[in-house]
């Protein structure tokens, strides 16, 4: 899929789900990481992450154009078109939109996640984090031993 046939894939859903026309761009943006598409406040144009299209297919790709959509029309009309505000909740719901696309793992996706261990030199207890910590500053928790890094890996 390319540009152009998003821009028409975009104009088709909002005329059938929305009843109304969808003006602007809608553009695939590659530098997109975390998310399945945005909608630009400023010119009003969404982007979509390709991936999803890659990884999921065309039904994935529909949802989060119906998700963006939700957030531009109504903020054409000056209601809530943020993801908290009731309008949104329920557009999302009417034109059976998803609230959250679904996570990209697997395959061809690379996961920044790591996975630290660190071990209580008392009671031995091993503790398994995301996040580094300071093992100057923290204790363990059971017995109030001290805790050293035991190994750095990659959570894939």
């Amino acid at each position: 899929m390319n540009g152009q046939e998003l821009q028409l894939l975009t104009e088709k859903i909002s005329r059938e789900w929305f009843g109304r026309p969808f003006l602007h761009k809608a553009t695939f943006n590659t530098r997109l990481k975390t998310t399945g598409g945005r909608y630009i406040l400023q010119s009003h144009d969404i982007e979509v992450n390709k991936k999803y299209f890659e990884v999921y297919g065309q039904e994935e790709l529909e949802g989060i154009i119906k998700h963006e959509l939700c957030h531009y029309h109504l903020h054409l009309e000056g209601k809530g078109y943020r993801h908290r505000d009731k309008d949104f909740r329920e557009l999302l719901r009417a034109v059976k939109a998803p609230r959250h696309c679904t996570p990209l793992t697997g395959a061809g996706v690379k996961s920044s996640a790591r996975l630290l261990m660190y071990r209580c030199n008392d009671c031995r207890f091993v503790y398994t984090r995301k996040r580094k910590m300071d093992t100057m500053r923290y204790v363990c928790g059971r017995c109030k031993g001290s805790i050293t890094l035991v190994k750095e890996e990659s959570a894939e």
